[in-house]
């Protein structure tokens, strides 16, 4: 009996010892799992090859993948439908607050747009790849023959995304009297900034402020109006109002972010906004030969850019993390901001490779200055030519346009004037026209 219970008491003590020994050895296998994680997700960036072994590959991640793709296309679905009949019953949407806009200012958009982010880096088995991007293809409309590499070399669908195109896909309009499309998109607003404030509508009944989108020290050209009050005092009134009413809104929004400027834009400055969806090519060009001399990050919120979000969100360009690129070109003033969406978030600039968005922030409200750069601050800046790569979003997002073109001083319009030769709703292609002028 004794012997019996002294080999029990030793069979335990040996599977005690065996069970520490495993507890001690997970710490080290979880480690070398997240090294290999870090460094799959280092290979993956913008500009990285697809190598075609030693690759590592999540199955969670790619069912994760997969089922975002999904749900994605089942929303793009939904909402080309709903668009596609309120514009056959002739109904402009209009600007209405819902629940949901609210809800999602709740929500840990930039958190979620990381781990997406993450997702996207994964690197995919050699023979996997073609099946993920084609089943992307089909479900965003995307043309993978003018993918300038084979599919098996896009590592990962965040590689697939910044992909580029093979020469010719992509003519730029050689007219030097011509203003081009900086990227593949839809048309959704376009026009010249002629009231006080310079606003841009959003949607119908809301607009937004392009010196908010641009910065507070934005040398938009702008000149002094006086009697702006008594033109408009009954809507100041209404907003100021709105705003004592809601002046939560304020607390949470970036500064001035409602404020209107007391000075109306110089004759012959314009705007144009143009949205790219998922499947559209995701790199940023050059739309002139222009002089870049400020680029300003603002560190905003990760809302998403649909037609619903423009329905829904108020400020939504002006509350949302964003890039603008401020210089010069042969007629004057030239800015471009590239904004940034739900689900990564990041924009990329080639110009300066250093620049990272939708990083961690410790503060919630982001009431904070933008970061500002200087090109050169002897004015030097940086010089683009028409149809350069300047940047890349590593998702669909939207970038507006703000410059000056040729008019004439007179009233009315004359033939060598800047005019636009797009409309509302048009899809458009990267280095295609924009607008014309004649030199006189």
């Amino acid at each position: 009996m004794k012997f019996r219970a002294a080999t029990q008491r030793l069979l335990l003590f040996a599977q005690a010892a065996r069970h520490a020994r495993n507890l001690h050895q997970q710490p080290r296998h979880f480690s070398t799992f997240f090294r290999k994680v870090q460094s799959s997700a280092a290979r993956a960036s913008i500009n990285g090859g697809g190598g075609r072994g030693n690759s590592f590959f999540v199955p969670g991640a790619t069912v994760g993948t997969v089922l975002m793709l999904g749900a994605l296309h089942a929303r793009r679905l939904y909402d080309d439908k709903k668009i596609e009949e309120a514009r056959e019953k002739g109904i402009e949407l209009e600007f209405h607050p819902d629940v949901k806009a609210t809800f999602l200012s709740f929500l840990p958009l930039r958190t979620i747009s990381r781990f997406w982010g993450f997702l996207t880096s994964v690197e995919y088995p050699i023979w996997l790849r073609p099946h993920v991007y084609n089943a992307w293809a089909r479900a965003f409309h995307s043309n993978l023959e003018e993918a300038a590499l084979p599919l098996e070399e896009y590592a990962s669908l965040r590689h697939f995304f910044v992909r580029t195109l093979k020469e010719g896909c992509r003519p730029i309009d050689s007219d030097p009297c011509c203003l081009i499309s900086p990227v593949d998109g839809t048309v959704l607003r376009f026009g010249e900034l002629k009231e006080a404030g310079a606003m841009i509508e959003q949607v119908k009944g809301f607009s937004y402020s392009v010196s908010s989108l641009l910065g507070a020290k934005s040398f938009l050209p702008m000149t002094a109006c006086e009697n702006i009050q008594q033109e408009s005092g009954g809507e100041d009134k209404s907003m100021g109002d709105e705003t004592q009413k809601s002046w939560w809104r304020v607390s949470l929004a970036s500064p001035k972010v409602r404020a209107i400027s007391p000075e109306s834009p110089m004759k012959g400055l314009f705007y144009c906004v143009i949205y790219l969806k998922p499947g559209d090519y995701h790199r940023i060009h050059s739309p002139v030969d222009w002089n870049v001399l400020v680029r300003r990050h603002f560190s905003g919120r990760l809302y998403p850019l649909n037609e619903r979000a423009m329905r829904t969100i108020r400020n939504l360009y002006v509350e949302n993390e964003r890039v603008v690129l401020e210089g010069q070109w042969q007629e004057g003033y030239m800015a471009m901001a590239a904004i940034g969406a739900t689900n990564i978030g990041s924009i990329e600039l080639f110009v300066e490779r250093t620049l990272h968005t939708n990083r961690p922030r410790k503060k919630l409200l982001h009431s904070e200055p933008p970061e500002e750069r200087v090109y050169e601050p002897e004015g030097n800046g940086i010089m683009l030519k028409k149809g350069d790569e300047v940047g890349a979003f590593n998702m669909g997002s939207t970038v507006v346009l703000v410059f000056q073109a040729p008019v004439s001083s007179a009233n009315e319009r004359m033939p060598s004037d800047f005019k636009f030769c797009i409309e509302r709703g048009d899809r458009i292609r990267m280095g295609e026209a924009l607008g014309r002028w004649h030199d006189a």
